[in-house]
């Protein structure tokens, strides 16, 4: 079963993944980093919540881009 995560969360991190697409990756300690050097005064737990979205956010684009050009070759 999955997390479920506040509308909040998920709002600041689709925001940041949009605006930064080249600094984010598949890597959640990297992504971490740019969080904590990006918004200073967080918590570690806030931080943890963003930087973990959006390598998930990362990864649910990457495979969707992925599918999309299989599609494009079958057809």
């Amino acid at each position: 079963m999955g997390s479920i995560r506040p509308s909040s969360i998920k709002r600041i991190a689709e925001e940041f993944a949009e605006k930064h697409q080249d600094k984010f990756n598949e890597d959640f300690e990297n992504n971490k980093e740019i969080i904590k050097q990006s918004i200073g005064g967080i918590s570690k737990k806030t931080g943890n919540l963003i930087a973990g979205y959006i390598t998930r956010y990362v990864v649910k684009k990457k495979e969707k881009l992925q599918r999309e050009m299989e599609e494009n070759v079958v057809a």
